[in-house]
């Protein structure tokens, strides 16, 4: 009796490929014949399971950040029931830095998605915003609970957005400057104790 294919398990085998490939190289050197070859199957498979490079692509990148929410939720679920608003943001933030293999691949390949996105390839810059604007909404509802900007003028929103930025800024710095690492917590309560209060 022939074994029947898991076409999720599928899935996630060749977007699991397309990461490496990326970090590895770079999102030019993610086409059908080396993500095949990285995830051990035929050309003919990654095709069926996506049809068109975007799709793998942009499948890939959905898996970094459902991998990166589900750290998230860890983190946030390890706070207990309920946590200060500072506490949240921290966690959050936290989760974006790349101090391990996993997160710095991560980091990479989102980088290298948000670069694709500026230089007009299969990737455009509405494919890559949700993640940070969801991040921005979170970060601003923690911000307006902590009592944190005016919700009416719009500054904790403002403030959500400067919160990113900063920590996406930290994550680009230690992908490149490893001993930055050292720093990066007393960084994040730096910008907390400034923006949230100690």
């Amino acid at each position: 009796m022939p074994r029947l294919a898991d076409h999720d398990q599928r899935r996630t085998q060749i977007t699991d490929a397309t990461r490496r490939v990326v970090a590895r190289d770079g999102l030019g050197a993610a086409t059908f014949q080396s993500v095949a070859a990285e995830a051990g199957i035929s050309v003919r498979l990654v095709q069926y399971y996506f049809g068109t490079k975007r799709k793998f692509l942009l499948a890939t990148h959905q898996a970094v950040v459902a991998d990166a929410g589900a750290r998230f939720t860890r983190r946030l679920e390890a706070l207990g029931k309920d946590p200060a608003p500072r506490d949240v943001i921290h966690a959050i933030l936290v989760e974006l830095l790349p101090t391990d293999d996993a997160r710095r691949q991560d980091t990479v390949v989102l980088n290298a998605f948000h670069t694709a996105a500026l230089t007009a390839s299969d990737v455009v810059a509405e494919d890559t915003l949700g993640a940070p604007r969801y991040l921005v909404t979170a970060i601003a509802d923690q911000l307006r609970r902590a009592g944190s900007g005016g919700a009416a003028d719009g500054a904790a929103d403002l403030d959500a957005e400067l919160i990113v930025a900063a920590a996406s800024g930290l994550a680009q710095t230690l992908l490149v400057d490893a001993s930055a690492g050292s720093r990066a917590h007393t960084l994040l309560d730096r910008l907390l104790d400034r923006l949230v209060g100690p």
